[in-house]
């Protein structure tokens, strides 16, 4: 893996056409940085698990970034369907909605890849909108009865971890978010399978019991992966903030 420093040594001695100019000490014009966009994180170096690539665009109107608007603007609706009536017809509907919502998650960075349309507002919308929806469904499960407070407690402890791991690293360098792991995205996956199974499973009925335990399954899974994801971001986000410091 090339790093920041290496980079730098190889264009100035290659000599091209870049503009770049000697200096007598035998280094790189101060111009040098603003002309060589960096795709890995100043200081990191070979350890680094994830890539981080600065030249995102800044577009505002994209597919990806619809999908993750509409995913948003869902949760409300989701709060409503499962605080509000709370029966059996408006369970389905919200588990439909999350399952919906857990399918564009999926679709959106398809997209993004497949169209190039990956942009610093799609960094932030795509994960503030699974979070939203794991709180907004956790908090719904624990009010109903459905989940116990304790498992509503280790998630919430993990989110707080992330959160405030990720203001850290906002308040001390120039990032401001981390790339997303993929088990990260696998925890997510389960979690969204089991939140709309644990709702239908809350009703009567043999099927009602077989549909719950599948999802206490995928939960479990699900909570298990999340919390390794965290380990992961935790992990990034130190060596992140430790190669800022030595650059």
């Amino acid at each position: 893996m090339v790093t920041q420093k290496h980079l730098s040594r190889e264009i100035c001695e290659r000599g091209d056409d870049s503009g770049l100019q000697w200096r007598s000490s035998g280094r790189c014009s101060a111009d040098f940085w603003h002309k060589v966009p960096l795709t890995l994180p100043p200081g990191v170096g070979v350890r680094t698990r994830f890539h981080y690539d600065r030249s995102v665009g800044d577009r505002i109107v994209t597919w990806p970034n619809v999908l993750s608007a509409a995913r948003l603007a869902g949760v409300p609706v989701f709060l409503w369907l499962v605080l509000g009536p709370r029966s059996a017809t408006g369970d389905i509907i919200a588990a439909v909605l999350l399952g919906a919502a857990g399918l564009s998650d999926w679709l959106d960075g398809k997209l993004a890849r497949m169209l190039n349309q990956t942009s610093k507002l799609g960094q932030m919308l795509d994960p503030a909108a699974d979070r939203l929806y794991i709180a907004a469904t956790i908090v719904a499960l624990a009010v109903r009865g459905i989940m116990p407070w304790w498992l509503f407690a280790t998630i919430a402890a993990r989110e707080a971890c992330v959160v405030l791991a990720v203001y850290v690293l906002r308040k001390r360098t120039n990032y401001a978010a981390i790339q997303v792991a993929f088990v990260g995205k696998a925890a997510t996956l389960c979690l969204m399978y089991a939140f709309p199974l644990l709702f239908l499973g809350a009703h009567g009925g043999v099927s009602a019991e077989v549909v719950r335990i599948i999802g206490w399954a995928f939960a479990i899974w699900g909570v298990a992966l999340y919390w390794w994801a965290a380990l992961l971001y935790l992990s990034e986000i130190k060596e992140l903030m430790r190669g800022a410091a030595a650059s």
